[in-house]
């Protein structure tokens, strides 16, 4: 999830499976959306998709796809860092309560790989 505000860098990427040009704003988001394309049960991406308001702020949820059989799948893009914090809990627990409200039921997070460092 992402504030329609935030204003970071991003990369512009076409994506085969998406209408128009895509942002992607983090390495995460970026390595995902080529699962996404990659993957042949997907058959629409769409990216950072606007949702109701929290706490009077927009926010987007990363991807919403249409997979080949009609279902919606959405997921939000996290690093394991952010899972922790009380903000990120809200904004997460607002687009899984945003997404139920509207019948999908395929919601989940990505989460970048957890890195051992040895001695």
């Amino acid at each position: 999830m992402r504030a329609t505000s935030y204003k970071g860098r991003c990369t512009k990427k076409r994506l085969n499976k998406s209408e128009s040009v895509v942002k992607l704003y983090d390495e995460l988001q970026l390595a995902y959306a080529s699962i996404l394309e990659a993957d042949e049960d997907i058959k629409e991406i769409r990216c950072n998709f606007l949702i109701d308001p929290v706490d009077g702020s927009d926010f987007t949820s990363d991807f919403v796809c249409v997979k080949t059989n009609e279902d919606i799948m959405v997921r939000e893009c996290v690093y394991r860092k952010k899972l922790s914090l009380p903000r990120t809990a809200k904004l997460l627990d607002a687009s899984r309560n945003y997404w139920a409200n509207h019948g999908v039921l395929d919601w989940g997070l990505v989460i970048d790989k957890e890195v051992h460092y040895e001695d």
